[in-house]
């Protein structure tokens, strides 16, 4: 995964293709990542910020698998609502 402070394609994929039964890309100190539920409300998690959950970002994306200019307008559409919300 892309170790940088903006959320990208990448992320994007990373959190639809989880192996993990409910996936989230949270903010970590400003980095994004994908982790499981579970592990979110773990210590090592603590202070992260849940931008989306794969559930959540599947039902607005339809069933249909998005292409890559798909992912990059929702990790650009995320970027903005981090950016808005200060983080």
């Amino acid at each position: 995964m892309p170790s940088t402070s903006t959320i990208t394609a990448q992320h994007v994929r990373e959190l639809l293709s989880s192996s993990d039964p409910d996936p989230r890309l949270v903010l970590l100190e400003g980095s994004p990542r994908v982790v499981s539920a579970s592990e979110a409300g773990a210590d090592r998690y603590r202070g992260a910020v849940e931008v989306v959950s794969r559930d959540d970002l599947a039902a607005r994306l339809g069933p249909e698998a998005p292409s890559d200019r798909d992912l990059e307008a929702l990790a650009s559409r995320l970027q903005t609502v981090v950016s808005e919300l200060g983080g």
